[in-house]
């Protein structure tokens, strides 16, 4: 945020994502990933185009993050594999979805890299496209795309670059301490490292866009309860019912906390672009 706005307010980007995560858990499509940044840029000034530039961004890191520390679980299997029975088949699933989340997030970088170094052309076409529309509503849509496509520049510098990373690995470990003390609340004991791939798989499943991330996140955490670590399939269900269950609930309190201090509803989100057209 700070190449937009030096000293975006914590408490702003907490809610931003609050919010956020609670549309994405009540409504289909993962629309939160988009109120999440108008919020933001509304509560800050911020030009909204950049600041869903950033989320593209953000979603970059974290599926190469989570790719690399699946990776690296699965390169260090002759060291563990004494001690933990990963079969054939789970180490080949998880081989697979690694191939798949590499590939998807190399996707969208090269998408990103390729708006921003060739935005001109970019622009160009969208305007082309957008032709059949009154000028001024093309015109607005350009400028938000242009918006958008100056948000997608991670690269300012390599220290910045480097504090990115850090900070995604410190999410995502922070993410997997959460699984792991859920682990242990069941009397399952597995170390934190062999965490990654049940993470990793949680994260292709909350990935598909049905409300409440319902049916993908529970297929994919039952998939690893018990083709990773063998975990009963009634335990793995019932598992994985509450542990989302637990994410849902504090997470809507939260977000409906905010949206009431906020003087908003869940219906009333489009309010969050008035202040920008004055």
């Amino acid at each position: 945020m700070k190449h937009e706005k030096n000293g975006v307010k914590l408490f702003n980007r907490f809610a931003g994502n609050a919010i956020g995560f609670t549309v994405t858990f009540i409504f289909p499509g993962r629309l939160g990933e988009l109120v999440k940044p108008i919020f933001l840029a509304q509560k800050e000034g911020m030009r909204k185009g950049f600041v869903l530039g950033t989320v593209v961004v953000e979603r970059i890191f974290d599926i190469f993050t989570m790719c690399f520390l699946l990776g690296l679980f699965l390169l260090s299997k002759p060291l563990y594999s004494s001690i933990f029975n990963l079969d054939k088949d789970a180490y080949s699933n998880l081989y697979l979805w690694g191939i798949v989340g590499v590939s998807f997030a190399t996707f969208m970088l090269i998408v990103a890299l390729s708006l921003y170094f060739f935005k001109n052309k970019t622009l160009s076409i969208v305007s082309f496209l957008l032709k059949p529309l009154p000028r001024n509503i093309s015109q607005r849509i350009v400028d938000i795309f242009e918006e958008f496509i100056k948000g997608l520049k991670f690269f300012h510098s390599l220290g910045n670059l480097l504090v990115y990373i850090l900070l995604s690995f410190v999410v995502w470990i922070g993410i997997i301490f959460y699984y792991w003390i859920f682990f242990f609340a069941y009397n399952i004991s597995v170390p934190f490292f062999f965490l990654f791939p049940y993470v990793f798989l949680t994260m292709v499943g909350a990935s598909i866009p049905t409300p409440g991330m319902v049916g993908g996140f529970h297929y994919f955490s039952k998939l690893a309860l018990t083709s990773i670590y063998h975990v009963d399939l009634n335990l793995a269900v019932s598992m994985t019912i509450v542990v989302h269950a637990v994410q849902v609930i504090i997470t809507c309190f939260i977000g409906y906390v905010i949206l009431w201090r906020e003087g908003l509803s869940l219906f009333q989100l489009r309010k969050l672009g008035v202040g920008s057209q004055r």
